[in-house]
């Protein structure tokens, strides 16, 4: 038998004796069913009565345009609870169940009739709270009309206070200034009777008229000020006579007095003439009177006027109280009518009465004032209105909860009711499923067992197989047939897998058969790339020593060759002296000029040759640490300033300059070999990629300590690196001067000595024709035992 009519046979057996106990059941569920569809109608109106109340609530809590909506949607939800009371009816079996609807159909009836009973009486509250709203609203209107008169009031009592003060300001400055030049002029007689008294006697004292005494000058200058005040006021005659009287005074006071004289010399019997001083004085006199009496009337009136305005003021700040207060009474009462508060919104009354109180007391005009006071009385009368009905909109509300308490409990036991017969019927089905159940799995379960040894033996048998073979891959050779003799001789479905798995596993031995090949190439492969990576990096360190070798070289010949020629020069000038010396013929000239001669040429002897030692010793240090791969403790600036020097042939052929910006020394413990050969390759990489042939450009070396790190940069100002080319700058074998012998090695030597041996990080930072910076990080000391990494450079390394 297949393996599909055997698990039909076990299937089928359970599902017949599941049929049969579904039968019964159908029928004890039918009545169950009916049970609990009287208990979710029991429910269900519990629910829409609930619900009803909320709408109640809703109704009275929305506003009053929109309590329409709510007092017919409360009319649909009793409508629906009572036609739902109806068709209980019919779910009803005892007598008791049936006298429970008809009670809840009588309370839901007067419930009915109260809601239609607080609709009227809200409806009227409604219209009452409008006209209330209305009378707050036109007693606002009138103080506000109060208040608008009173500011135009006091605008005008303002317009005519400045212009008052103006006045007194312009009167002011006249009596002010007719009181300077009074002094003045008194300064001035004082000033003319002590240089009289100070003259011989019986001469008068009389001065040039160009010397004008200094007192003269402030009385001019005081005339002219009081002329201008007076001009200021529209006294223009006043000023005009004041400016004469001043000229006639000033020219009394800088002469002779006139005195008449008759024919044949005799002076007549005359009455002598007034002083221009007396009329200068009587005039300034004249105007003080005149000027000081309007001066304190316009003071007075600037008195009252700042009076009558302080007291409009006060008016039009105690009409805007009534405004105000009216607003905020109608804002309580509002609150409390909306939250039904009968003692709240009757205590409005009395602060009704005192406003109107206030009202009264106003000093505005009578008319408005009347109408303030009409429309607070109709306000407190209908607030009176309002509060009665508030009070009995709240026993209606008393009463509907009374009632939907009533149907709430009544609809609530009748759903309990319907629920327990619901649960007997389904007590007893349960009983009837556990006993069918029972017997179901019985019989099922020792037929499923028979049918699945028959299926599970030949699965073992199959799986050991594999398990085998897992374990000892070398027979996957024969796995095929070790396989298919285990249940291939059975015409089922577990033959059909047995002969599939055997291929299955052949196939898998053959592909794993090429996958080694596959690998073992490939590893010889990575193998020699290895390689071969290692000897071209190891030549690129041996080709910058070399260069740095022929560099060096050079260098040295330069003093050398200077110290030879100068030690050959000494030698014929010593011969030459020693010629002189022996024929006898040696002068002080001559000696002198030896001497000197000498002591040039052992100067450049010692110049030069301390140049060639300081090359080589520096040019010792550095191919030492190149070649070792210690690290030791050395002070970085003096280390760099000999490697660099070491480097100078390198920038001297291009005409390039190399600076060193290490303001600061200080102590590092780390590989000087490597940190050599990521200077040099940074320098080199500068010199060949930064700048066009025959351009001379300028290279930076600036370190500086960051607490436990160092942080060294290598800057150049050419013409950068394009921004396709930033992303790969790491990469091995990468370079844009392959034409001029570079192997695009040098940066991805760099890379993994900074992360490597120095333990550091680098990153690049440049911009097409803006030059590049190079900044490298690595730590004052290194960690211990940190391999070397020479793994690949990441992608993101350039971006760092």
């Amino acid at each position: 038998m297949r393996v599909g009519h055997k698990i039909f046979l076990v299937g089928g057996l359970p599902i017949t004796i599941a049929a049969l106990i579904a039968l019964a059941g159908w029928l004890l569920l039918a009545q169950a069913e009916r049970a609990r569809d009287g208990a979710v109608l029991a429910g269900a109106i519990y629910r829409t009565l609930t619900l009803s109340t909320t709408v109640r609530d809703e109704f009275l809590a929305a506003r009053p345009a929109e309590r329409t909506d709510h007092a017919e949607r409360f009319a649909r939800l009793t409508a629906e609870s009572a036609g739902s009371l109806d068709e209980l009816r019919r779910y009803a079996r005892t007598p008791d169940q049936a006298a429970r609807i008809e009670a809840a159909r009588a309370a839901l009836k007067d419930s009915i009739d109260q809601m239609q009973a607080l609709v009227r009486i809200t409806r009227e509250n409604d219209g009452l709270t409008a006209e209330m709203a209305a009378r707050a609203d036109a007693l606002v209107s009138l103080a506000d009309q109060a208040r608008d008169r009173q500011r135009a009031a006091n605008t005008d009592l303002v317009v005519s206070l400045t212009a008052k003060a103006a006045t007194l300001r312009q009167v002011r400055d006249v009596v002010g200034a007719v009181n300077e030049l009074r002094a003045l002029v008194a300064e001035a007689e004082i000033d003319a009777l002590r240089r009289a008294g100070t003259a011989p006697s019986g001469e008068r004292s009389a001065e040039p008229a160009a010397m004008v005494p200094v007192s003269m000058v402030h009385v001019r200058n005081a005339a002219r000020d009081l002329a201008a005040a007076l001009k200021g006021d529209g006294r223009g005659a006043e000023a005009e006579e004041l400016l004469i009287l001043t000229a006639a005074y000033e020219a009394w006071r800088g002469g002779e007095e006139p005195r008449p004289v008759a024919a044949g010399g005799v002076v007549p019997d005359h009455p002598p003439l007034p002083s221009p001083v007396n009329v200068l004085d009587e005039w300034c006199d004249r105007v003080l009177k005149i000027d000081g009496s309007a001066q304190r009337a316009l003071h007075d009136e600037v008195t009252q006027l700042l009076s009558y305005a302080v007291q409009a003021n006060e008016t039009e700040q105690a009409t805007q109280n009534i405004a105000l207060e009216t607003l905020k009474l109608g804002q309580r009462t509002a609150e409390a009518l909306r939250r039904r508060d009968v003692p709240a919104a009757a205590a409005m009354l009395e602060d009704g009465r005192r406003l109107s109180e206030t009202a009264a007391a106003l000093p505005i005009s009578p008319l408005i004032q009347g109408e303030m006071i009409e429309a607070i009385d109709g306000w407190r009368e209908r607030l009176g209105t309002t509060v009665e009905g508030l009070r009995r909109q709240n026993e209606g509300i008393a009463a509907m909860d009374g009632l939907a308490a009533v149907i709430g409990e009544t609809a609530r036991s009748l759903n309990e009711v319907f629920i327990d017969d619901a649960d007997r019927f389904g007590t007893f089905l349960l009983r009837l499923l556990l006993v069918g159940a029972g017997a179901g799995l019985v019989l099922g379960s020792t037929v499923g067992l028979v049918v699945a040894r028959s299926i599970t033996a030949p699965l073992r048998q199959l799986q050991r197989g594999m398990l085998a073979l897992a374990a000892d891959p070398g027979r996957r050779e024969m796995a095929a047939g070790d396989v298919g003799a285990a249940v291939g001789r059975r015409r089922d479905e577990l033959g059909d897998m047995a002969r599939a798995t055997a291929m299955f596993v052949e196939e898998i031995g053959r592909r794993e058969r090429a996958l080694r090949r596959a690998k073992e190439e490939a590893d010889r492969t990575l193998a020699e790339l290895r390689q071969t990576q290692s000897d071209l990096i190891q030549a690129e360190k041996l080709a910058s020593l070399g260069q740095l070798v022929a560099g060096v070289a050079h260098e040295i010949n330069t003093p050398l060759g200077i110290a030879v020629t100068t030690a050959t020069l000494v030698r014929d000038e010593a011969r030459e002296f020693g010629e002189v010396a022996r024929t006898g013929q040696l002068s002080r000239s001559r000696l002198t000029h030896f001497v000197d001669r000498m002591q040039e040429g052992s100067h450049l002897l010692t110049a030069n040759l301390a140049r060639a030692a300081d090359l080589v010793h520096s040019f010792k240090q550095v191919a030492v640490d190149r070649v070792s791969d210690e690290h030791r403790r050395f002070f970085l600036r003096e280390w760099l300033g000999e490697l660099l020097r070491s480097l100078g042939p390198l920038l001297r052929r291009g005409g390039h300059r190399l600076d060193l910006d290490a303001p600061d020394e200080f102590e590092v413990d780390t590989h000087p070999g490597a940190l050599a050969q990521i200077i040099t390759n940074l320098v080199k990489n500068a010199v060949v990629h930064a700048f066009a042939a025959g351009e001379a450009g300028r290279i930076t070396v600036a370190v500086a300590r960051e607490g436990d790190f160092v942080r060294l940069e290598v800057r150049d100002d050419g013409r950068g690196i394009m921004a396709a080319d930033r992303e790969r700058i790491f990469d091995p074998f990468f370079t844009t001067a392959r034409h001029s012998g570079s192997s695009g090695l040098g940066m991805h030597i760099v890379y993994n000595l900074v992360t490597g041996q120095l333990q550091g990080r680098i990153a690049v930072e440049s911009e097409a024709g803006r030059g590049t910076v190079v900044r490298v990080e690595f730590p004052c000391r290194l960690a211990p035992a940190v391999p070397l990494r020479q793994a690949p450079v990441p992608q993101a390394a350039a971006a760092r």
